[in-house]
């Protein structure tokens, strides 16, 4: 139980010691921060065999625990959903890296970039690990922070501006968590997660903790690009350098939306029929309107963003349903998401590397010089759209069918068609950027560096694995998960009546 603070503390002092040592050798980052992050993997497997065993894990900071019926102190929890998210975050950090390697030689300032990337890090792992709510809010913090300076790395215009328009979004939704947070503890007297739901339950659901759940809806959900709420993503992610955006896109917006808000509907104020129509609601709406307005667009990384809208509203779906299938399809399809998402990203990072363009008419035939680049990209193409056996196939099919079992054969058609459209717009980008002939002026780029392509061979690796041997992912990993949030705020009275 000891070493789950070292899952936050390592990429702290990682982002301390980097800036002191690139004083002295430049690419201290590159070595600190991948071996940071490889020791996090290790971890977070650890961690996942240890919860496999006993079913959950705690521990108090400084060994406070319960004083007078009311949990003190810093307090974390490890359980089958929190090793998922574990795994995915600093499995997609690892790989991100790796990639930044190479990719980041053309940015100056490459140890202050390896700090905000380690704070974000350390940010989404206090966020998983943690067990209250204000504990909650500071990483959820730590992580914004950074990645408003990471999306602003390039200091041109275009960054800066996206960074502004981010940053006051999001402070608004920062503001709302910490109000919502407010209230619960005016309410409650209490911070512990699991108290604050043991007590919600004695009490009749008020009107306040209907707005409570509106506050952290608009929040978290903005955070998660939910739309009406995603007005920053489109212009945040073609600002940043590509490795941000695989993280933004990749593991940020579900770790501090998604898994932040399902947390804390399912095991704090318990999920209600309103909480699921509208999570239901919202993701029919995110996923129609992301893909519509990916369609349209020319710039690769704008409609990669659009793209993860409409991929979220998937992952909203699924657990909107409230049924088992439909919550182990959402959870299924973040885990997908994450990994055919970065990918995607980091092959529009590959092209824009070798081209110095993001524009899809002025690529074209990529493939014919960078064949690991333009093969990778269409298995996260082929994935994303969910055509099998790829992981993406998987995890829409068991929303569908969840729909279906549910008796919402609308919303189920709606998804199959978005499905369809986008494979349709993935078609667009690999026919414009990556296959056809190649431009003249294109015919003497050559491939990326051996990190970068690294990187793009074992996620597509992931892509294709998980989605043959997704069984074995299913028994071991997203049952287990699923199971936590099916025991609702009975998962309370589990954490408190075990010993700290």
């Amino acid at each position: 139980m000891g070493f789950m603070p070292v899952l936050v503390v390592i990429p702290l002092a990682a982002a301390l010691i980097i800036p002191l040592t690139g004083r002295i050798w430049r690419r201290s980052g590159d070595l600190l921060g991948s071996l940071a992050t490889g020791v996090l993997v290790v971890l977070s497997l650890l961690l996942t065999y240890y919860v496999s065993r006993v079913g959950f894990l705690k521990y108090y900071l400084g060994g406070w625990a319960i004083r007078e019926g009311i949990t003190i102190g810093i307090g974390m929890v490890a359980d089958s959903l929190t090793v998922l998210m574990l795994l995915v975050v600093n499995s997609v950090s690892f790989l991100v890296s790796i990639y930044s390697i190479s990719y980041m030689e053309k940015y100056t300032a490459k140890p202050l970039y390896y700090t905000l990337l380690m704070l974000m890090v350390a940010g989404m792992n206090g966020i998983i690990l943690t067990g209250d709510l204000f504990n909650l809010f500071v990483f959820f913090e730590i992580a914004v922070i950074s990645s408003y300076a990471l999306v602003a790395f390039g200091t041109e215009e275009e960054e800066l501006e996206a960074s502004f328009k981010y940053q006051v979004l999001s402070s608004l939704g920062s503001l709302s968590i910490l109000l919502g947070i407010v209230i619960i503890l005016g309410r409650t007297g209490a911070l512990n997660m699991a108290d604050i739901s043991t007590l919600l339950a004695t009490q009749p659901r008020a009107f306040s903790l209907n707005f409570v759940a509106a506050l952290f809806l608009f929040g978290f959900g903005l955070k998660a690009s939910l739309v009406p709420f995603h007005a920053w993503l489109p212009d945040a992610h073609p600002a940043a350098p590509s490795p941000v955006s695989a993280m933004l896109s990749g593991v940020f917006i579900k770790v501090a939306g998604v898994y932040a808000l399902t947390r804390i509907f399912f095991n704090v104020l318990g999920m209600t029929a309103t909480l699921s129509s509208l999570l239901l609601i919202l993701g029919i709406i995110s996923m129609v309107v992301g893909a519509l307005l990916a369609l349209g667009q020319e710039d690769i990384k704008r409609l990669l963003a659009y793209s993860s809208i409409s991929q979220i509203g998937y992952v909203m779906i699924g657990l909107g349903t409230g049924t088992p299938l439909g919550i182990l399809g959402g959870l299924f399809h973040l885990f997908n998401h994450a990994t055919f998402k970065s990918l995607l990203f980091l092959c529009a990072g590959s092209a824009e590397y070798t081209t110095g363009t993001r524009e899809l008419k002025k690529l074209g035939g990529l493939t014919e010089r960078m064949p690991i680049s333009g093969y990778t990209s269409a298995i996260g193409s082929l994935a994303i759209a969910g055509v099998p056996p790829f992981n993406g196939f998987w995890s829409k099919l068991f929303i569908v069918i969840a729909l279906v079992q549910s008796g919402k054969w609308a919303v189920a058609v709606i998804t199959i068609l978005i499905s369809v459209l986008t494979l349709g717009y993935f078609l667009k980008v690999q026919r414009l950027a990556f296959f056809g002939r190649i431009p003249e002026r294109w015919k003497n780029i050559r491939e990326v560096p051996g990190g970068m392509c690294f990187a793009l061979i074992v996620l597509a690796i992931i892509c294709l694995l998980v989605g043959i041997t997704f069984p074995w992912f299913l028994r071991n990993l997203f049952n287990p998960a699923v199971q936590v949030l099916l025991q609702g705020t009975g998962y309370a009275q589990l954490i408190l009546g075990s010993g700290g």
